[in-house]
Parts: structure tokens; C-alpha cells; sequence
């Protein structure tokens, strides 16, 4: 097999680990892309973690089931421990005659040609990278690399050891594969990290709408059905009412425990689109609150996935400044379509407020959040208040 080379080959390698967001897809395309780039039969990368082993190890060139009866992920010791430790490169004709070569276990492929980079982040090594047995070279091993260390096939005297089939350009290349490889995964690191904190804000902001709402609910309905059993034998007609509280009671625990459901998942919009996404959250919200919330829709076809998420969360956050802060008795959604443009409006009767003293008091009921989700998806934001004249809050979007 002829090896990818050129430009063209390292441009699209270091293109597709730079288009992968998750840690492991980084990692699994740096792995893929060296042992193509280098025309290796085996190609890992280990991530070390802080107890000695790896945190995650990743491998091509290896099948499920080899990889299955390996056993579990290597430890840090021998030639591995040296590159994380010492975040120097590695090329050996025989990786086996290393001083430092430990043996493999049973099930693990026969290796010779070695060629080993650590991958670092200034100072940090984040990993390191693996490619073992030149495939072009394969047919000139000394037959005992096959048979694995035990083998007693005599030595070739020193004149004649085999030199690396991996070349010192094959090393500047891996190099700068590495380098590459780095930025790849900081960047993914920073992604997902990014997606936990969202994530972690979002579970705690439900974790309070729960508290305020559910929480204050089950403990009007554990009171209740304490009076009901006290009642159920002296008075079973009051007992009798009191269980119809209980109903109630649940009925509604039941409908605010389905609206953060709906908050929390946007999935929906996936299965049933923006339109009969906001419609249900705002017949869930109907029930859950003493407000009246309704939904009115014109003409609105569907839109790009990141805009209906992008409409769906500021209406959300829209609806909860309404019901939660401003004590609103009537909430309007409504989703329009206008000449090229999609207009979400959320209006409300409420305590309204004085938008230039939320922003000077360091309060934003949200508002910094909804603009950016608006720009975003190209769209704008619009707020318009008045201490005792409700809210309207309007996001536009191109498209639909």
C-alpha cells in the first residue's frame, strides 16, 4: 500500500481534527489520521490520568475482539512511562529491545518498528502517541518479529540490525501531527467543559423552579392527606373533601414537574417542531399557574434546528420572568411570520419594570442571555417595559 503524503494529505488530516467537538472523536481522528499519514499497521494514543494508568487509551489497526481480549487498559510503566514522563520522542528498529520493554500480554499483536510522540500543551502532556510496524517495510521484518519475544531465532550481528523503518521524516511529520493534535484536543476539552457548566446552570435553575413550585405543592399535599386520615373516621365527609384536595394537589405537582420537563428538554422539537413544542409548554403552563397562558401561531413553517432552539429558550425564559417575578393574571406567546422574518412575541401584564435600573442595579431577568442567544442564530432582540404596564418581549429571526 502507497501512503497518503503531500499537503494535501496533512491539510486533511489536521482539517478533521479540528471538526470534531467531543474529546473522544478528537482522539479517535488524531489516531486514525497518524497511522494513514504514516502508513502504520497499529497506531494508539493514551490520555494518562493522575493514578498511574490511562484515562482513556484509543487504537486503530486493532479489531473489537483483539482489543476485547488485550484485557484492561495499560498501566504507565516501561517505554510508555518514559514518553509521558520524559515528553521526548521515541524511534526504535525493535520496540521490544528497549531496556525498558516490559512484555505485552498474550493476546496483543506483535510489534517491531516503533515511532512514539508525546502530545503537549506547553509544559502539560495531555498524551502520547503511538505507531508501531511500517506496513510498506512489512515483508523485510526478521521472521522472529512475528513469532513474538519468546522466539530463539538467532541475531543478526550488529552490522547488519535492521534500522527503523519509521524515518526521520516520518517523525518531523508526526511532529507536527502532534502539535496539531494538542490544539484539537484543548480545544474539545474546553468545549465539553463549557457544556458541563451549562449544563450544571441549567439543572440549577430548574433545581429552583422545582423547590419554589413542586417542593411547596407536596407539602400542601402531605398536609392534606394527614388531615384526611385524621378525618376518615369522625368526619368522612370533610375526610372525602380533603381527599378531592389531594387530587388537586397532585394534578397540579404533576403538571410543574411536566413543565421542567419540557424546559429541560428541548429534544421535543426534534420529534414535534417550534410550533407544537411552545404550544404544549404553554397549555402546561396553563394549568400549573393560576395566570392565563396562551399560544397563537401565523403562518410559521419550519426553521433551521439552532433557530427554533435558539426562539424556544428565549421564550422560555420570557415565560418564566413573566409567571415567577412579575405576577402576571394573562401571558401571550405568539410566533408570526412578517415578509422574510420570524417574530416570537411574549407579552405579559405584569408588574412590569424600568429596564436602565435593572441594568444599573446588576439585574438582568435573563436579558443578556436571550440577546446572545438572538445574535446567535443572526436574529435581534427587543424588550419593552414599564413599572406597572407589563412586559413585551419580542426576538426576531431571518427565515420561515
Amino acid at each position: 500500500m502507497v501512503p497518503r503524503s503531500g499537503l494535501a494529505a496533512v491539510s486533511a488530516a489536521l482539517l478533521a481534527m479540528n471538526r470534531r467537538l467531543e474529546v473522544r472523536d478528537v482522539l479517535q481522528t488524531i489516531v486514525a489520521s497518524a497511522r494513514d499519514l504514516l502508513d502504520a499497521e497499529y497506531a494508539a494514543l493514551g490520555v494518562p490520568d493522575d493514578h498511574g494508568g490511562f484515562a482513556q487509551f484509543v487504537v486503530a489497526g486493532v479489531s473489537d475482539e483483539q482489543w476485547k481480549a488485550i484485557g484492561p487498559l495499560p498501566r504507565q510503566h516501561g517505554i510508555l512511562a518514559a514518553m509521558l514522563h520524559d515528553a521526548t520522542p521515541q524511534r526504535l528498529a525493535d520496540v521490544r529491545k528497549h531496556p525498558r520493554f516490559g512484555g505485552w500480554p498474550s493476546a496483543h499483536p506483535m510489534m517491531a518498528d516503533f515511532l512514539g510522540m508525546p502530545i503537549a500543551d506547553g509544559e502539560q502532556v495531555l498524551g502520547a502517541l503511538f505507531l508501531a510496524n511500517k506496513r510498506c517495510l512489512a515483508d523485510e521484518r526478521d521472521p522472529a518479529d512475528e513469532r513474538g519475544p519468546a522466539a530463539k531465532a538467532p541475531r543478526r550481528p550488529a552490522s547488519q540490525e535492521r534500522p527503523c523503518a519509521f524515518t526521520e521524516d516520518d517523525e518531523e511529520l508526526l511532529r507536527l501531527l502532534a502539535q496539531h493534535a494538542a490544539l484539537a484536543l484543548t480545544n474539545a476539552r474546553l468545549y465539553e467543559r463549557s457544556r458541563e457548566l451549562t449544563i450544571a446552570q441549567e439543572r440549577s435553575r430548574i433545581g429552583h423552579e422545582l423547590h419554589d413550585a413542586v417542593a411547596q405543592k407536596l407539602f400542601s399535599l402531605r398536609l392534606t392527606a394527614q388531615a384526611a386520615t385524621a378525618l376518615v373516621d369522625r368526619d368522612p365527609a370533610r375526610a372525602k373533601t380533603e381527599l378531592h384536595e389531594v387530587a388537586r394537589l397532585s394534578g397540579e405537582a404533576a403538571d410543574e414537574l411536566r413543565a421542567a420537563v419540557v424546559e429541560l428538554r428541548p429534544a421535543a422539537l426534534d420529534e414535534d417542531g417550534l410550533v407544537a413544542t411552545l404550544r404544549t409548554q404553554a397549555q402546561v403552563l396553563d394549568r400549573a399557574h393560576s395566570a392565563r397562558v396562551d399560544f397563537v401561531c401565523d403562518g410559521v413553517r419550519a426553521l433551521p434546528s439552532a433557530q427554533e432552539e435558539a426562539l424556544l429558550r428565549v421564550a422560555q425564559e420570557a415565560l418564566h420572568n413573566a409567571l415567577r417575578h412579575a405576577d402576571a393574571a394573562h401571558v401571550r406567546v405568539a410566533l408570526a411570520r412578517r415578509g422574510p422574518a420570524v417574530i416570537l412575541t411574549v407579552t405579559d401584564d405584569g408588574a412590569g419594570f424600568d429596564p436602565a435600573a435593572v441594568r444599573s442595579a446588576g439585574r438582568h431577568l435573563g436579558l443578556v442571555s436571550m440577546r446572545d442567544r438572538a445574535s446567535g442564530v443572526g436574529g435581534a432582540l427587543t424588550v419593552h417595559s414599564e413599572p406597572g404596564k407589563g412586559t413585551v418581549v419580542s426576538m426576531e429571526v431571518p427565515g420561515g
